[in-house]
This record gives C-alpha cells, structure tokens and sequence, in this order.
C-alpha cells in the first residue's frame, strides 16, 4: 500500500515536530487500557463491553421511545451505560473508543428497534437533530484543517487520474496519517465521511454531491454558504447542508460553468448553465446577489416521466392522458403553460415520447434540459455576450436558424421574448406538431402573455393581425400548476378554436374541479371533461384517431 500512496503523495519534507517532542515520540494512544494501565486491551475488550452493555440498553430502553428520543438524549443514555460498564468491569475507555462505543449500541438499538416495529421508521427523521449536527459539524472543522495538508501532500493531475474506489481508498489511508498528526479523533464513521467530503470537493460539487444523488430532491437552492434549501415532494424544506464560506461557494458555481466553456465573476455576475447529467442551474452573484452567491439547480429526472406515469401519479386523469396523446400523434401545436416550477419541462418531455421517431426534431433552449428519446433530433442552446459585449446568440435567432435546418417539428423550451413572433410564423408555415412553454397561470393569460412577446420582437403589427397568427398556430394550451399539497396537476385542457371579432376564441376540454383536504393535507377533486367535441377531430380522422378521442371526451367524470 505504501507503494499506492506514493503514487499520489509529493517527496515533501517530514512533519514537524510537535511541541511535546518529535513526531516519532508520539505514537498512537492504546485505546483501552486496564485500570492498573499496564497492558494494551485488543478489540475483543470492547466487544466485551458492547456484549454486557447491549442487553442493559434492551431492558432499560424502550423501542418507541428510545426511538422518539432526540439523538443526543438517546447518545447520553448509553453513555451512562457504557460508562457503568466500563466502572464495574474495572476499564479505562479514551473518549474516542468512548465514543465509538455509544454510536455502535445506538445504532444497534435503532436498527433492531426499526425490525421489531417497521411503523417507526416513518418518525426516525424527527429524533436526528443535535447528533447528526454535532457530528456533521465535527467533520466539517476536520476538513478545515485536513484540506489544505492532503493538497499539498497529493499530485491531483494523478489523482484525477484514478478511478473513485481507488482514489477514496489511498486518500483515506493519507487522510488517517494527518489525523494522528494532527491528534484529531474521529470515530471511524466521521472519517469516512471526511473522506467523502474531500473527494466531492475534489471531483465533484462539494457540499451538493448528496443532494444531487437523493432522488427525492427535485430542487436544491443555495442562498449563500449557510442556507441550503431543497424541494421534496413539492414542499421546501431548509437541508443541513452548508459551505465554508462565499469563496467555497464561488468555487463550487465556478465549477459548474467552467465545464460549459462559460465564466461567472464580477463582469459577468449572472449565468445560466447545466451540469453533466443535464440538470439546470441558475447562479447570481454578488454585487447582484446581497448574501452572497446564490445557485438553483433544477435536477434532471433520472426516471424517465410518461404520461402513463402521471396517469398513475394522478397528474391527469387517464381521459386527459389519452386527449394528449391524440394531440401529440395529430401533429398539434401545443403551448404548455405554468407557474414557476410546476412541471412544465417534465409535461413537454412526456408529450414529446409520442413524436413519430421518422421526424427530424429541432430544439432550441436556453439551457438544454430537453430528455427526446427520438433517434433524429438536433439540440441548439444559446449563448452569452463575451467579456467586449459581443456575440450573444439569442433563441429568436436560434428559432431563425432552424427555419433553415428542415425541421418536421420544433420545440422551444421557453417563449420569453421577441422569439414568439418567429414561433409562431414557423407554426402557420408547415411546422405542424410544435412545442413550447410559457409562464403563466391560465390558458387566456398565456395568449395575451404570447401577443405581448410579440410586440417585444420590435415589429410593429395590429392587435387583431396579432391575434389571427396566434389563433392560426396554437391548437392546445396545456395549463399545468403546482398545488398547496406539493402535487403537480393539469388544471385545464383548452382549445383554440378560432377568432370572433378581434378576441381569440377558445374552449375548455378539460378542468380539475378542487372538492377538499384529506387528513394528510393532500388535496382532492375531479378532473372533469366538458363534454364538448374537440375542434381538432378532423384532423384526428386523418390520422385515425377520430374514435378514441370522441370516447375520451365523452369519459364521465368518476374517471373510467
């Protein structure tokens, strides 16, 4: 193994020695002594301590409310055992084997109490608090004083080198070494979770790595170094994640752009980027940001969304499911629209699965994040002015430029500007099946947002010229929102049907009907069809669809 560490470590001189004499003069401290402090104890001393004290801690500590406990006041119970122990059996324990010794039995305990009674499990997250910060705060003050040393002592142009097993096994070895150095203790779960600190510092996005790589996150925002908040199940809640400080954090954004060929720093204080698994990411600093530098991850969904998965989720009903799968297959011009965060990107990637996989896809974001599962589809994301101001590429002329590129189909991620009025020529000129979102809250709202992007285009045309273009392109508004519960819904399904006089007319297909709040806060209602025969039935006779969208329309309202 030696051989493996000098693989990473410099030729650096020996540490210094220490004020109590060299380095060599202190060796390790025996852990367990005997009470006269003669002779060393072996690991079976401790065992024999955990074997007495085990069966005290099942007499004297009861399953549910060992497991309601805060984990401090269920650490200092066994303390007291371990110590009562450790006095009748004639020990000496170092606080660190002390330690050790009180996380062994707590965790026994919890793990054997959690078999025993699995309806517990659903409470372990309330008793975490002060022991997983104590801890976490141990090994965070660990890697403070431990960095600095292990990057002088590695090459990281080798150590980046190696695969991450290898790395975390020869950095942990190295990582021991400062400790003893250093005479800092750490139980053996604390130094394996400095291990991983360092590694995601390293090699990854430090602090983020476990929140990225927990599934149930679906958001993480960073409001400067000490406030980290996640979104699960709909709900935000503040993590225990936090930086050092505003230059760790800095690092950490600088990181994620640099992997994109952009920068952030004072002359370019905002910027959108993406990380490697395609998640988007928003960073704003200061002098922008006040408290420091700001990053929102938007995390890419590893499992792949259908709408049969939102069908099951109760997203939409499964006659809704079946109406968007018609659309999609017809070649229809679909404008989702939502809040902030409702699910709009998830819906567009779920409906694009019904592209025919002959079409040619063209699509053109600000940060791609688009998941197309069709063999023939180009992705184009704009790009920033450099440092002089120059060479900004926009979506409008990205939408410009894909006129251009022969596309059967084109999804735009966003409308946000004067691109609305290219998108919306593209559709009235033969690129039937397109896509797009926009932000906002009802169907009718998000037309009149549309005829106002248009005028940000700088071309000067009637409102009712306007209105003609956007009643010719758009077939279907999606409106989708994020509930008070968390749950993302498809609100309403409408059709654009035409123009009367200079108002754009349009139709509800579908709406969900808010009935009430169940005992676990989850709302309830019915997603209702409006009965009314879908102005887009033509078009579903020519692809021969015409009798399954009449049978889904006609669905009644209990959801068959």
């Amino acid at each position: 193994m030696l051989g493996q560490r000098q693989a990473l470590a410099h030729l650096a001189p020996a540490p210094k020695a220490r004020s109590g004499g060299a380095l060599a003069d202190w060796a390790p401290v025996t852990r367990l002594d005997a009470a006269a402090g003669n002779e060393a104890a072996d690991s079976r001393s401790i065992e024999r301590i955990l074997d007495i004290a085990t069966p005290l801690v099942e007499e004297r500590i009861d399953d549910v409310a060992g497991f309601t406990m805060e984990r401090s006041e269920l650490a200092d119970t066994m303390g007291r055992i371990v110590d009562e122990v450790v006095r009748s059996e004639g020990l000496f324990l170092e606080d660190h084997d002390r330690r050790d010794a009180i996380t062994a039995l707590l965790n026994g305990f919890l793990e054997k109490a959690a078999k025993r009674h699995p309806e517990l499990r659903s409470i372990a997250p309330r008793r975490r608090g002060t022991g997983a910060a104590s801890n976490r705060d141990s090994v965070l003050a660990a890697k403070t004083m431990v960095q600095p040393i292990l990057m002088d002592r590695i090459d990281m142009a080798k150590a980046s080198a190696l695969a991450r097993p290898e790395l975390a096994s020869q950095i942990g070895e190295i990582v021991a070494d400062i400790l003893a150095e250093e005479r800092t203790q750490l139980n053996q779960t604390e130094q394996r979770d400095l291990v991983t600190t360092l590694l995601n510092d390293m090699l990854g996005l430090g602090p983020l790595e476990p929140l990225l790589a927990d599934e149930a996150v679906t958001d993480i925002m960073v409001n400067g170094p000490k406030q980290v908040y996640v979104e699960r199940k709909g709900k935000l809640e503040l993590s225990g994640v936090t930086f050092a400080d505003d230059a760790h954090v800095m690092n950490i954004a600088t990181r994620i752009v640099t992997l994109i060929g952009r920068r952030v720093d004072e002359s370019t204080p905002l910027v959108d980027a993406r990380l490697a698994d395609g998640s988007r990411v928003n960073i704003i600093i200061p002098p922008l940001a006040i408290d420091g530098p700001t990053i929102s991850i938007r995390k890419f969904a590893k499992k792949k969304i259908t709408l049969d998965i939102m069908e099951r989720q109760k997203n939409l009903s499964p006659a809704m499911a079946t109406v968007l799968k018609i659309a999609s297959r017809c070649r229809l011009n679909i404008l989702i629209s939502g809040g902030t965060g409702s699910g709009k990107t998830t819906l567009l990637n779920a409906m694009s699965r019904m592209i025919d996989h002959g079409e040619r896809i063209v699509t053109i974001e600000d940060a791609a994040e688009l998941q197309l599962q069709q063999p023939h589809v180009v992705r184009l994301e704009t790009r920033p002015p450099n440092l002089e101001g120059g060479g900004e590429i926009t979506q409008r002329e990205l939408v410009k430029n894909t006129l251009r590129m022969r596309p059967d189909r084109i999804i735009l991620g966003e409308i946000r500007a004067g691109e609305a009025l290219d998108m919306l020529q593209a559709m009235n000129t033969g690129h039937d099946g397109s896509m797009c979102t926009i932000h906002a809250n009802r169907p009718r709202e998000a037309l009149t947002r549309l005829e106002n992007m248009v005028a940000m285009a700088g071309v000067k045309l009637p409102n009712e010229a306007v209105r003609s273009q956007i009643a010719g392109a758009i077939n279907l508004i999606v409106q989708i929102a994020r509930m008070r519960d968390g749950v993302r819904r498809i609100t309403q399904i409408s059709e654009v049907v035409g123009m009367e006089g200079e108002m754009v007319t349009m139709q509800d297909l579908f709406t969900f009907e808010y009935e009430g709040e169940d005992t676990d806060g989850k709302l309830f209602g019915t997603f209702r069809p409006s009965g009314l025969r879908p102005h887009f039935l033509s078009r579903a006779q020519y692809f021969g669809l015409d009798r399954a969208l009449l049978e889904a329309v006609a669905m009644s309202a209990d959801g068959r």
